[in-house]
């Protein structure tokens, strides 16, 4: 499974497309700042920070990824991720969402996605205010948790709720978001969409779901959404699979489609 560990990362127009992750000795300069944003909850605000990391001799206005952690909090995953885009010309914001909540994640961590949603939002109107940035080209990547953000931002309601009618992000890359939660859990309604494009990857063996969840997820949808999303799922594959880190084993309620148990 070492060839699935490797990231891939997405570059786009107004489409997405995969490629393969570049080599570190590729990325070209990259300007790094450290910024600070308040996250769009109307009834208790917070102070987020996160890292902007901008190639130096793209062409400006340059377009933008927002990358967003998993459970677990930052890891390496959004490292790479970073610098494969980067590498493409694309500026990358990877936030921090349990630092602003001093929370440690893993189990520790708010009791549902949706809470985060104005963490999502807050950081795209920061991107957008940035001159530097192509505000119609701001995408969003995520890991699991991260990954649901990624799905959910791509709903209308949300998306005019936090944003109005018109901003959107341009594309959403969700990896391992867990499937089955989606159109059953309320909250996690994955339907009404903003029109921007989809690429959903997901490992055959992740145990959140079972190997067709994903597919019955877009198989699920009418003609126009169907459209939209792109389904790539990897063979072997369990959750996490973009990781470096050891295997590791978790608990969680939301795996075995909601059943609870253990996750590898």
């Amino acid at each position: 499974m070492s060839s699935l560990r490797t990231p891939l990362a997405f570059g786009f127009s107004l489409l997405l497309s995969a490629c393969s992750h570049l080599p570190q000795k590729l990325v070209p300069p990259v300007k790094i700042s450290y910024l600070s944003f308040q996250t769009l909850d109307s009834a208790k605000p917070l102070a987020e920070a996160g890292i902007l990391r901008v190639p130096v001799d793209a062409p400006r206005p340059v377009p933008a990824v927002l990358i967003v952690h998993g459970s677990s909090g930052i890891d390496s995953r959004g490292a790479q991720y970073a610098a494969a885009l980067n590498a493409a010309g694309i500026a990358t914001f990877e936030i921090d969402m349990w630092a602003a909540r001093n929370i440690g994640g893993g189990a520790d961590r708010p009791k549902g996605v949706p809470l985060t949603l104005p963490d999502a939002y807050g950081a795209f109107k920061l991107l957008a205010a940035n001159p530097t940035i192509d505000a119609k080209r701001i995408g969003i990547t995520g890991f699991s948790w991260g990954g649901v953000l990624s799905m959910l931002t791509a709903t209308r309601p949300y998306t005019e709720q936090y944003l109005g009618r018109d901003m959107k992000f341009a594309a959403h890359a969700p990896n391992y978001p867990v499937c089955w939660v989606y159109n059953r859990v309320p909250g996690y309604e994955f339907k009404a969409f903003t029109g921007s494009p989809v690429l959903l990857q997901a490992g055959e063996l992740d145990t959140y779901d079972l190997p067709d969840t994903c597919a019955g997820l877009v198989a699920s949808l009418d003609d126009a959404a169907r459209r939209l999303v792109t389904l790539k799922v990897y063979a072997g594959a369990g959750h996490g699979w973009d990781r470096t880190e050891p295997a590791m084993t978790i608990e969680d309620p939301f795996s075995h489609l909601g059943k609870g148990g253990k996750v590898v």
